[in-house]
């Protein structure tokens, strides 16, 4: 592997003194070991005897909210061009080097992170450490793959977006609701600013963000511990240092009252999407924020679809709710769509009268315990898979400590019927949301006699 460091030796020496210790802890018969390299690169190491394929992660600190005003998309776009290759490994080898090694790759962008992963046989390991720590610094952006890229991703904004109203709904409110922080904009990018953006842009961004202190690595499955983590350090151990990056600490500005937008677009029927600012996983209202969602909208025996669907028959569609694994504060939303014949004023009125009710008097404790039950259920069960063990570590890191998983079951465990009646008293207000309706209108069509 081709190398731009002098003093490769020197620098590796370096390594195994300023290395952090690492840590190791045996949870549920799972091993997770911690190490931080010299140049600050985090790995972790998940020992799952049980599992069947390992997996390999790489998580950068590089989410569209580190993106500039008028340069939204950067992420994203890195994101594709990532698979463009480096002087040893060209266009699209990447995949096709894991593929034939009977393995899967891909990628994800959000407003906090960008990740790269590759399932295989634990054995073939070092494929994707060796690839991928050429790729975090021998990338090859070239322009005329940088148009073609862009305008791909311009499509993709087209289909999921602009061509899609419930999308187009949900993105002018979240951007409606934030007026400060960059959560605001959509991880994809505005369609202006995709147009605008120029291969210099990106790989400025590249090269600021895609460095060892800005990443960390997680490596999961029926591995060796003691192997996978040595060859890490021999592949990324003498990649240089970034510039320090500063966290992002940019906080949101107090709503003061409804905000409220329309939409026209092409649609068979109106759509209503109501957002409230509300505290993500880091805060204890969290939880009973997540216990809330699930006594409205967990299933056709909670309350929105027991009342706007089956009794009402009000709504089409109608439901709640909450993206609390963020960086930082989010929302909590309530939605519908009416049923054929019915005002969207009804369904958005009784979406609010089904929190009026909580409001007045605390859920039952069934409810509440069948709540707690999904959503302790659903966050064991997809520990399940090596992969999502590794992404749940990821996602707690990001926000502030993977230890913080740990802590979550015991936090929906301890939720009581007053503390979701509490919160939906404290959020869940007209002060404090940001409503979208989506009007319909019919496709114009041209006459064909013209």
């Amino acid at each position: 592997m081709k190398r731009i460091i002098p003093l490769t030796i020197l620098v590796l020496f370096l390594f195994f003194i300023v290395a952090h210790p690492s840590e190791a802890q045996n949870i549920n018969g799972v091993t997770i070991r911690e190490e931080v390299l010299g140049n600050g690169l985090k790995i972790f190491a998940l020992k799952d005897p049980n599992a069947v394929l390992s997996v390999f992660q790489i998580w950068y600190d590089a989410g569209s909210i580190n993106e500039d005003i008028g340069k939204t998309g950067l992420s994203h776009l890195l994101e594709h061009m990532m698979f463009k290759g480096t002087p040893r490994f060209g266009n699209k080898v990447f995949s096709k080097i894991i593929s034939k090694a009977g393995g899967i790759d891909n990628a994800g962008t959000s407003k906090d992170f960008v990740y790269y992963y590759q399932k295989l046989a634990a054995d073939r390991l070092s494929l994707s450490i060796e690839m991928e720590a050429d790729r975090m610094q021998n990338l090859i952006i070239l322009p005329e793959d940088f148009d073609s890229e862009r305008n791909v991703v311009m499509e993709e904004r087209r289909m999921r977006y602009e061509d899609d109203p419930q999308s187009l709904v949900y993105e002018e409110v979240v951007s409606t609701a934030f007026r400060n922080h960059p959560y605001r904009w959509p991880v994809i990018g505005w369609m202006e600013d995709l147009r605008s953006l120029t291969r210099d842009d990106l790989w400025r961004y590249y090269k600021k963000r895609y460095v060892p202190n800005n990443a960390f690595i997680i490596v999961a499955g029926n591995i060796d511990v003691e192997s996978v983590i040595s060859l890490i350090k021999k592949e990324f151990g003498a990649i240089p240092r970034g510039d320090d990056i500063s966290k992002l600490e940019i906080k949101e500005t107090p709503q003061r009252g409804e905000r409220r937008i329309y939409i026209k677009k092409e649609a068979e029927l109106p759509y209503v999407l109501s957002a409230y600012k509300v505290p993500n996983i880091l805060e204890e209202d969290s939880y009973a924020l997540d216990v809330l969602t699930g006594v409205l909208s967990g299933g056709k025996s909670a309350r929105i679809y027991k009342s706007l669907i089956d009794e009402q028959r009000v709504a089409l569609s109608a439901g709640a709710g909450y993206d609390n694994f963020n960086r930082y504060p989010f929302i909590f939303y309530l939605y519908g769509t009416p049923m054929p014949g019915k005002k969207i004023e009804d369904v958005e009125n009784s979406l609010y009268a089904e929190v009026e009710k909580i409001k007045a008097a605390p859920p039952d404790i069934t409810e509440v315990r069948k709540a707690k039950n999904q959503i302790q259920a659903d966050f064991v069960m997809n520990q399940d898979s090596i992969f999502y063990q590794a992404m749940i570590l990821a996602e707690f890191e990001l926000i502030g400590d993977w230890r913080l998983k740990d802590r979550y079951i015991d936090g929906i465990e301890k939720v009581t019927p007053e503390d979701v009646q509490r919160v939906a008293v404290e959020y869940i207000i007209p002060d404090n949301r940001t409503v979208g309706t989506l009007i319909p209108v019919k496709r114009e069509t041209k006459n064909e006699n013209q």
